[in-house]
């Protein structure tokens, strides 16, 4: 059986000033427990119309499929440019690994420290037929919106199945 692959790029930035910020203002590191104090990941907000008005579990990190013609570190920079609408940052890719989905589904994810301002993002798009079965096609946002989070507070708004490679950056930064 052939599994679908996915790849994608875990932001992140250092901060120093020791407040506790809201999500998405990026002040501060706010990690209560000490580990990532000092570090803000950046998220993405799933569009569309079955993640609206939620606010737990449905932030994830900005990935994409790709297919056998890709590498997926090719793939994680392409798509990064599709959801976020700028180009990928430059700088060292730190692997933390793949994660399988129960769908088979084999997600790597690369992360790597940039700065970004989530206002500048231009998200990409999909179509889907909402409500369901009523003809009508419309066109959202493949992540409505970005913000800087902590990890502590990445942790309550990640989706379950990217919370390991939150947990990889963390240990690799405090080696």
């Amino acid at each position: 059986m052939t599994y679908k692959r996915s790849a994608g790029l875990l932001l992140f930035r250092r901060t120093g000033d020791g407040s506790r910020p809201e999500p998405g203002n990026g002040a501060g590191n706010g990690a209560g427990n000490g580990a990532g104090a000092g570090v803000e990941v950046l998220l993405g907000h799933m569009g569309g119309p079955l993640w609206s008005g939620k606010t737990s579990g449905d932030w994830a990190i900005p990935k994409g499929e790709y297919g056998p013609e890709e590498t997926p570190r090719d793939a994680a920079r392409r798509e990064f440019t599709e959801e976020i609408g700028l180009p990928p940052p430059e700088g060292d890719y730190l692997p933390l690994g793949e994660v399988r989905l129960s769908s088979g589904k084999l997600v790597t994810i690369w992360a790597v420290e940039a700065d970004l301002n989530p206002a500048l993002m231009v998200p990409g798009t999909f179509t889907l037929e909402w409500p369901p079965h009523s003809g009508n096609v419309q066109e959202f946002p493949e992540l409505d919106r970005v913000a800087w989070c902590t990890p502590e507070m990445a942790q309550n708004m990640l989706i379950p199945s990217q919370l390991p490679f939150l947990e990889r950056l963390l240990v690799l930064l405090k080696a």
